[in-house]
């Protein structure tokens, strides 16, 4: 039988690659506008949660997955933010 954190790791590989074309994109222009920061808000608080889930239950997948999301979230909230001022 198939390990079942493989499959988490599958699933998170393409959750947490989601982010990033948004990320590039402000990465190359420096600008946020136009983006929710209340959203990026709320995903990061649902991601947090997630990560303290996964660590209360040692998963890997979801560890590894939502630490990486979650550092991505932050970049972006942070543009979102510097881009406001």
């Amino acid at each position: 039988m198939i390990n079942p954190e493989y499959f988490g790791f599958f699933a998170a590989t393409l959750t947490t690659s989601a982010f990033l074309p948004q990320a590039f994109k402000i990465w190359k222009s420096k600008k946020a506008e136009g983006l929710s920061l209340s959203m990026y808000l709320v995903m990061a608080t649902g991601t947090l949660s997630w990560l303290a889930y996964g660590l209360l239950i040692e998963s890997p997948s979801i560890i590894v997955a939502n630490s990486i999301s979650l550092s991505i979230i932050v970049f972006i909230i942070i543009f979102i933010i510097l881009s406001k001022r």
